[in-house]
């Protein structure tokens, strides 16, 4: 028969149910039974006992109230007479009232009194022995009644305390069964299994979770075997790649290594795999430039290929459900562009060099024509010759900046550092483009607090980029505008800035601006010319252990600023 879980539950609260209305019943019972013969102590033997001590007063007063007693004595010998329970009791009743007669007949004869006095005494010591026995009798039954219930108690309470012992575990060893088979199942575990042998509901879920946990098995077997072959592909894939990788989990640990990875590093692979990444980097340098994001982009020089290579960090984090599970170190070989690159700064260097000479030419001859001595010139000629000029000046500053570029790039940057007044930085830009601003009318506010600390910085070329900040700022600021150049104390040094209220430039641009050749699109507020001025500032900049940046919002101006540690 196949119980239900509610039916054995109804079933136990039935069962103490039935324990407690048993212990009522035999309870009740055997208080109604000492009811019972506490009640015939009382009814029967006591009366024949109070009738007997009625009639002994009733005998005694016979001689000094002769009618009254007689009469009263009567009325208790019949009630005596109707009230006979005792063996005897009957034949001394009856012969008390032969002599009762008697005495009434002979007229009061002093003889019979003795006699019926003796009767009475019977009578009283009959119901006195049946009250004392019907006593024991009660006293008996209350012993035997007390018996009864506490072996009933006993039973009932070993019973109660079986099933309030055994009852809650057959439903919660069950419960615990099946949390601890999900626990284990939640760490993967598919092999668990619960054994519940019961034609109930736990029977049931106890089925239907070892159904679970066998297809769960079986899935999990069936994609192992595709789990390694796609592993093995992904190695193969790794290790076939020309760049070095390096695959850390989420404690730093060596996951895999490719074979270039190693072969630049320098490194058996048994020493690598599963090994703590900072306990090797103690011995290896390449390491430890890798795993420290110190967040530079400059290109790594490496010994590779029997020649010295250059190769460009990338630290890719992975993270599952929001949570860092690891990193990957990816090395790209940059080399045959740094040689490219280094060919082209050459290049731009020669020319740049080469240029300069015919130009301070061109500006030479462009003095001489401009002297009257000479010859004058009429107004078309004068045209000509400014313009000239200004598209010589223009070359010569190109080649200017493309000289200094590389400079940059070759990091020939030669820094003369001296402890600099924060002020001279400022005049020396406000002098250079003061002309400038007048003819478009446009006002330089300066905010340079007196008591502010020197700078450790090259003068020049520090100079120069708040230059070019100011020419920008000229250039894109409207006539009658406002320039504001600022100078303040912050925690990483002195903060130079330039900010102008002209057209803004837009956010897709701004990342972009200190790159090099980067010009902002026609109409947009930003760079122009060559493309290189922001560019030169920055490497002047960093190079000085400075930083740059800029804000900017479209329709309300930039500021450009840089910081600088102090002395």
């Amino acid at each position: 028969m196949k119980l239900r879980i509610k039916s054995k539950l109804s079933l136990g609260l039935t069962f103490l149910f039935v324990v407690i209305v048993l212990t009522g019943i035999v309870g009740l019972f055997a208080i109604n039974r000492l009811a019972d013969e506490s009640k015939n102590i009382l009814k029967a033997n006591y009366e024949s006992v109070v009738y007997a001590k009625n009639m002994q007063t009733d005998i005694d007063n016979f001689k000094t109230n002769s009618a009254s007693a007689i009469n009263d004595f009567e009325k208790n010998l019949e009630a005596q007479e109707r009230n006979i329970t005792e063996p005897g009791e009957m034949e001394s009743t009856s012969s008390l009232r032969n002599l009762f007669e008697k005495y009434r007949q002979s007229d009061t004869s002093l003889t019979l009194i003795p006699l019926m006095l003796k009767q009475t005494y019977k009578i009283s010591e009959l119901n006195l022995n049946a009250i004392l026995n019907k006593s024991n009798i009660a006293q008996h039954t209350a012993d035997r009644a007390k018996l009864y219930l506490e072996i009933l108690i006993t039973i009932c309470f070993l019973l109660s305390f079986s099933f309030l012992l055994n009852f809650p575990g057959y439903i919660a060893n069950p419960i615990k069964e099946l949390t601890e088979g999900i626990k284990q199942v939640a760490n993967k575990n598919y092999t668990q299994r619960i054994n519940i042998d019961k034609n109930d509901e736990f029977g049931e879920l106890a089925e239907a979770f070892n159904s679970m946990a066998k297809q769960l098995d079986s899935y999990e077997n069936s994609n192992l075997a595709k789990i390694i072959f796609e592993k093995k592909r992904i190695e193969t894939i790794i290790n076939g790649m020309k760049d070095p990788i390096i695959g850390l989990d989420e404690n730093r640990n060596i996951l895999f290594v490719n074979a270039t990875a190693i072969k630049v590093l320098g490194i058996k692979e048994t020493n690598l795999i599963g090994k703590y990444s900072p306990d090797i980097a103690l011995k290896n340098d390449l390491l430890r430039n890798l795993i420290n994001d110190n967040g530079s982009n400059a290109p790594l020089k490496i010994y590779a290929d029997a020649k010295e290579s250059y190769f460009s960090k990338e630290i890719l984090n992975i993270t599952a459900e929001e949570k860092a599970i690891g990193s990957v170190i990816l090395l790209r070989n940059i080399t045959q562009f740094k040689e490219l690159d280094l060919a082209k700064t050459n290049f731009i260097a020669t020319i740049s060099h080469e240029l300069k000479t015919p130009i301070a030419s061109i500006k030479m001859s462009l003095k001489l024509l401009e002297d009257k001595r000479i010859g004058s010139l009429n107004e078309e000629q004068m045209k000509l010759i400014n313009n000239i000029k200004e598209d010589s000046q223009r070359l010569l500053s190109i080649t200017g900046e493309l000289l200094d570029l590389a400079q940059v790039e070759n990091g020939k940057i030669t820094l003369e550092k001296q402890l600099v007044e924060a002020r001279s930085i400022i005049d020396y830009a406000n002098n250079a483009l003061k002309v400038q601003a007048e003819q478009k009318h446009i006002t330089i506010k300066i905010n340079c607090p007196p008591d502010l600390p020197k700078v450790n910085c090259d003068l020049e070329k520090t100079a120069w980029v708040m230059v070019n900040f100011l020419s920008n700022a000229i250039r894109y600021s409207n006539e009658n505008s406002e320039i504001v150049m600022e100078v303040k104390n912050v925690s990483e040094g002195l903060l130079f800035s330039s900010t102008d209220y002209g057209k803004g430039i837009d956010p897709k641009y701004l990342g972009r601006v200190f790159d090099r050749f980067n010009k902002i699109p026609s109409g947009e507020a930003g760079k122009s010319g060559t493309g290189l001025g922001l560019a030169i500032s920055k490497e002047f900049i960093e190079s000085q252990n400075g930083r740059i940046g800029v804000e900017s919002t479209v329709g309300k101006g930039s500021k450009f600023y840089f910081i600088i540690p102090t002395g």
